[in-house]
Parts: structure tokens; C-alpha cells; sequence
């Protein structure tokens, strides 16, 4: 199989890390050679958070080129934007439509851009957007918009439910398993 690329970005603090542990570790269970790099940034102070998972038969490098994702999964509709150039020309973008303001808008040296989504669609990309902090919130938590978006990712892969439980299981603490696994299901009928 040839090698695919998923980009998964945000801001610091959303919870990409372990939305990149449970996608490769659903991909190994699934007997893909994966390679997993995180890019952080300035991620403790709200930056760019960015994870790279690639897999196929045989991965030799975890670094996603400009041009070369299948998917890039964004919590932040900027963020998606800000990546967009990675994307492959028939790559698909899932994200959420949350918006959260970058140090430039915060501090008014900037506005924060209008219209993300019809201004991807109109560059060529294929989004699907929806209000992942809403489902996350009616799941239990907004802290869970990674299960959501893991979720809505989901309908893009041709593998069993049963397998994304069995990797939720395996990446998710104990405690919050259920709300979790509520936000993946919501994320994927949305």
C-alpha cells in the first residue's frame, strides 16, 4: 500500500497529541508500519500544535511535505487554513469550526479572517466543517472535540467501529472512557 498522510493541527492544549496516539494506534492494530512525529511550537502558549502520522507497508520518514496530505484534521477552522498548502489536491480537510483567537487578534494587531470555510472551498479543497466544541460540549465535556473530530474522521476510513473502540479503549483513561466514546459517535453521525 502507498504510504498516506494525516496532518492533525490545532492550538495548544486541544488535545491533538492524543487524538495522533489513538489514530496510530488504530493504524498498527490495522498491521500499517506507522510513524508518528509531534511539532509543538509554542504550544504550552496557545501556538500552532502540529502532528504528523503517516502509514502504509513500509513508512521511512514521519515529515508530511507540502502537498502531500491525504487528510488534514484541524481543531481550529485558522489552523486548517494556515495548512492548507500540505494538502494533496484530492486531500480531504475535517474541521471544526471553532475560532480561537491568535496572539495578533488578541493584542489588535490583527483581525481574525472572515469566511475560512468558503475561502477553502473556493481554493479547491474538500472541507468538511462542522461545530465539534457543540457536539464535545453535549457529549460532557468541551475538552473532548479530539473525540469528536477522531470520529468525523472515521467516516473517511474503511474500518470497523469495533476496531476505533478497541484503540479509544486503549488511549483513553478509565474515567472519562464513556464520555469519550460518546463524543466519537457524535462526531461520527453529526
Amino acid at each position: 500500500m502507498k504510504t498516506k498522510n494525516v496532518m492533525i493541527v490545532g492550538v495548544g492544549g486541544q488535545g491533538s497529541l492524543l487524538a495522533s496516539k489513538l489514530l496510530g494506534h488504530l493504524l498498527m492494530e490495522q498491521g500499517y508500519d506507522v510513524k508518528v512525529s509531534e511539532v509543538h511550537g509554542m504550544s504550552q502558549r496557545g501556538g500552532s500544535v502540529v502532528t504528523y502520522v503517516r502509514y502504509g507497508d513500509k513508512v521511512c520518514s514521519p515529515v508530511i511535505d507540502k502537498g502531500e496530505a491525504d487528510f488534514i484534521v484541524s481543531f481550529e477552522v485558522l489552523e486548517a487554513a494556515r495548512w492548507l498548502s500540505y494538502l494533496k489536491p484530492d486531500g480531504q480537510i475535517v474541521t471544526s469550526t471553532q475560532q480561537i483567537d491568535p496572539m495578533p487578534v488578541i493584542i489588535g494587531a490583527a483581525q481574525y479572517p472572515e469566511d475560512l470555510v468558503n475561502k477553502m472551498l473556493t481554493a479547491g479543497a474538500k472541507v468538511d466543517a462542522l461545530d465539534c466544541l457543540a457536539l464535545a460540549q453535549q457529549a460532557g465535556s468541551a475538552k473532548a472535540v479530539n473525540l469528536v473530530l477522531m470520529g468525523r474522521l472515521s467516516k473517511y476510513f474503511d474500518f470497523s467501529d469495533e476496531a476505533w473502540q478497541k484503540s479509544i479503549e486503549a488511549c483513553v483513561p478509565a474515567k472519562f472512557l464513556e464520555l469519550n466514546k460518546k463524543a466519537f459517535e457524535l462526531g461520527k453521525n453529526a
